[in-house]
C-alpha cells in the first residue's frame, strides 16, 4: 500500500523532537509542577505528554484518573504553552481526548498489537486533521505494526509517526523492553517519510540508561524521544523507576550528541565512497558463497533421501553453532549475531532439503 505520510511536525533544526512528561496524570498538582519545572529548566519540549488512561497488565493498579485529567493538561496548554498529548485506546478515549483539544494522540503497544482496537480508533479519527503517534506492539510483529499505520492513514490522516518503546520477551534482561532495532530501521526502511521517535523510558524500565538508548536513537537516526519525566519520580504512582526529574532529563538532552545523516564534505564522500564499495564487493561474494552452499544442502538432501535418512541433524548443527561461536568471538562477531546468521542459513538449507525430498525421480 502507497502512502504519502506528512510529519507529525516540522522537525527542530539542530535537536530532535521531543515529548516529556509524567507517565500518569495523578493529580492536578503533579501535573502543573512537572510542566513547570521543564519550563523553569529551559528545555524545548514540542508535546507535553500524560497518560489519562493507562491500560495495566492486572487489575487494581492506578489506570488513571479518567477523562478529568484531560482539563488539567488545557491548564497546561494555557499557562505554559506546550503543546499536549495523551495515548488513546478506544473511541470515548477518542472522543474525550478531540473534544478537549489534545494537539497529538498515541495508540498504546497493547492497542496496536489488536486489529480491531486499531480500527475502532481509525474510524473514531476518520475526517480528523490530527497528528498520531503509532508505538510499535509489544510482540515482535512488523506486519501488526504496518498494519496499525495503514489503518489510521486509510481513515484520512497523513500526519503519522511511530513510536518504538521495545519489544516483551522471556526471561533476564537489562531492559524492560528489549529494543530490537533492527524492526524498527526495517519498517523506516520500507516507509522513510515516517518519524521516528524513541520512547526510551519503556525500553530502558530504569533511569540509569535512558541516556545510553537516547543516545542509541540518535546515533541511528531517529527523529526524536519520548521520555517520561516526573516532579517526584520515586513518588509517582506508575513506572516510578524509569521517570526522572525534568532537571534531569535537560541534563539527558544537552549531552545528546545530534549526528549529520549526510556530509558535504567531498574527501569524506570519497573515503566513504571506496569503503562502500569493498562492502558491495564482499556482499556478492558472501551471496555467492551462500548459493554454492545451498547447492550443497541439495545435493546433501538427494543423498539423505536416496538412503532413507531424516532432514534434521540436530546434532551436526549444534556443532557448527558452536565451532561458528568461537571463530566468530574472534573475529569480534557476537554470538547472537553468530547464532541468528546460522539458524537463518539453516532454515534456508532445510528448505532446499525438503524440496528435494519432495520431487519425484
Amino acid at each position: 500500500m502507497e502512502m504519502t505520510i506528512q510529519p507529525i511536525l516540522p522537525r527542530p533544526i539542530k535537536r530532535p523532537v521531543i515529548i516529556a512528561g509524567p507517565c500518569s496524570a495523578e493529580t492536578e498538582v503533579q501535573v502543573m509542577e512537572t510542566a513547570r519545572q521543564l519550563k523553569k529548566a529551559g528545555q524545548e519540549i514540542d508535546f507535553f505528554r500524560s497518560g489519562i488512561w493507562k491500560p495495566r497488565t492486572r487489575p487494581n493498579s492506578f489506570e488513571g484518573v479518567g477523562k478529568e485529567g484531560l482539563q488539567w493538561l488545557k491548564k497546561v496548554k494555557a499557562e505554559f504553552g506546550f503543546k499536549t498529548c495523551t495515548e488513546v485506546a478506544n473511541t470515548a478515549h477518542v472522543f474525550h481526548a478531540l473534544k478537549s483539544d489534545v494537539d497529538l494522540l498515541w495508540l498504546g503497544a497493547r492497542t496496536t498489537v489488536n486489529p480491531f482496537s486499531v480500527q475502532e480508533i481509525a474510524d473514531a479519527l476518520e475526517g480528523v486533521d490530527k497528528p498520531i503517534l503509532i508505538k510499535n506492539p509489544i510482540n515482535p510483529d512488523l506486519g501488526l505494526w504496518i498494519g496499525a499505520i495503514e489503518r489510521i492513514y486509510k481513515a484520512g490522516l497523513t500526519r503519522i509517526g511511530v513510536i518504538h518503546r521495545g519489544f516483551s520477551s522471556h526471561g533476564e534482561t537489562k531492559f524492560r523492553n528489549i529494543p530490537r532495532w533492527q524492526i524498527a530501521i526495517e519498517l523506516k526502511r520500507r516507509f522513510p517519510d515516517l518519524m521516528m521517535i524513541c520512547d526510551n523510558s519503556h525500553i530502558c524500565g530504569r533511569r540509569d540508561l535512558l541516556a545510553e538508548i537516547a543516545q542509541q536513537a540518535m546515533d541511528l537516526n531517529y527523529d526524536g524521544i519520548m521520555t517520561e519525566t516526573h516532579c517526584t519520580p520515586d513518588e509517582a504512582w506508575s513506572d516510578a523507576a524509569q521517570q526522572i526529574t525534568p532537571d534531569v532529563f535537560k541534563k539527558l538532552v544537552d549531552g545528546l550528541v545530534i549526528r549529520e545523516e549526510q556530509s558535504q564534505d567531498q574527501v569524506f564522500n570519497e573515503n566513504i565512497g571506496g569503503l562502500r564499495k569493498q562492502i558491495d564487493e564482499l556482499d556478492e561474494e558472501i551471496i555467492n558463497l551462500l548459493g554454492n552452499r545451498m547447492e550443497l544442502a541439495d545435493a546433501i538432501g538427494a543423498y539423505k533421501k536416496r538412503n532413507n535418512i531424516s532432514i534434521l541433524q540436530s546434532s551436526r548443527f549444534n556443532e557448527i553453532v558452536e565451532q561458528a561461536v568461537v571463530q566468530g568471538a574472534n573475529r569480534g562477531l557476537s554470538q547472537g549475531f553468530i547464532t541468528t546468521l546460522l539458524h537463518a542459513i539453516h532454515q534456508e538449507s532445510i528448505n532446499h532439503q525438503k524440496e528435494v525430498y519432495q520431487q519425484t525421480k
